[in-house]
């Protein structure tokens, strides 16, 4: 009887440590938060669903061991960001955000990581800024989304009716045997209430209701695909590929179709989706040494 309330309380604590590492700012009048550790070239590493910033809070230090400065923000409707009902959670308005946010810090060019749906929302950036980006690093991401299916646990919470019924739900002790499932491969790198933490600033201030808009804003065109895929082809960064093969929502054929975009072969790891959790080494080494070339 008394297991819950220690659980809970180390969330809370998680949480407190993560928010005590960083600070808030403010960009296209939307209040988020960042956290930054190292020095040297930024990196920006971007996140998708339905974590946060939180997920880079092992690469961070890894990063500035390194020489590098990591920063990892929280998109607007995640984590600690403010989640306005009005604002566009389309990838076209988170990625518009996304650019207000790197002016906002002053980062006049940087190393760029993407995951998730951090990808084609930090691509909706990068390939109209070509001349900022000085590398990227792929980690599990999609740029051929008109061909894109969303796994199960995201595609139930689009819905209108069927949706808000199940994100109520993705709550411990459910939503983290989920993320286990789906996200880590070595669930000893991670312990519950770390999971359980991710969760807890999904619903912060109705998270889950944003979460929802940035569901259903998935803009999965044969339109947007060529311009992240024509985008990718003609970009001349340094380019690397770090991919879970063990993934169930993003498999081999999204990983193919980045390397062809690319010409770059991926690393693939004994892994799952949430690579930050259990392969922070190998994901801070390969930024390093990407950022390097």
């Amino acid at each position: 009887m008394r297991r819950f309330p220690i659980v809970k309380s180390q969330v809370a604590e998680a949480i407190d440590r993560h928010r005590a590492a960083g600070r808030e700012f403010e960009a296209g009048g939307v209040g988020s938060f960042v956290r930054e550790q190292g020095d040297g070239d930024p990196v920006v590493l971007m996140h998708g669903i339905p974590v946060s910033s939180f997920l880079y809070r092992k690469v961070l230090p890894l990063l500035a061991e390194r020489g590098l400065r990591g920063v990892a923000f929280d998109l607007p409707g995640l984590g600690l960001a403010e989640k306005p009902a009005d604002f566009d959670y389309s990838w076209s308005g988170l990625g518009r955000w996304t650019g207000q946010a790197i002016d906002a810090l002053d980062l006049d060019g940087c190393h760029l990581v993407l995951h998730d749906i951090g990808g084609p929302i930090g691509l909706e950036w990068a390939l109209r800024n070509r001349d900022r980006v000085r590398s990227l690093t792929v980690l599990d991401t999609l740029i051929d989304v008109a061909h894109f299916r969303r796994v199960w646990t995201m595609d139930l919470a689009a819905p209108p009716v069927i949706g808000p019924l199940w994100v109520a739900t993705m709550r411990p002790p459910v939503a983290r045997w989920l993320f286990y499932m789906q996200g880590i491969a070595d669930r000893s790198s991670t312990p519950a209430h770390e999971v359980d933490a991710h969760f807890a600033l999904l619903h912060r201030d109705g998270g889950g209701h944003s979460f929802r808009q940035i569901v259903r804003g998935f803009e999965l065109t044969e339109e947007k695909e060529r311009f992240y895929v024509d985008g990718l082809r003609e970009a001349d960064w340094p380019a690397s590929i770090v991919w879970g093969k063990r993934d169930p929502a993003l498999g081999a054929d999204h990983r193919r179709a980045i390397e062809e975009a690319l010409g770059v072969e991926a690393t693939v790891l004994p892994a799952k989706h949430f690579l930050q959790e259990d392969q922070a080494e190998t994901v801070a080494e390969q930024i390093a040494k990407t950022a390097r070339s």
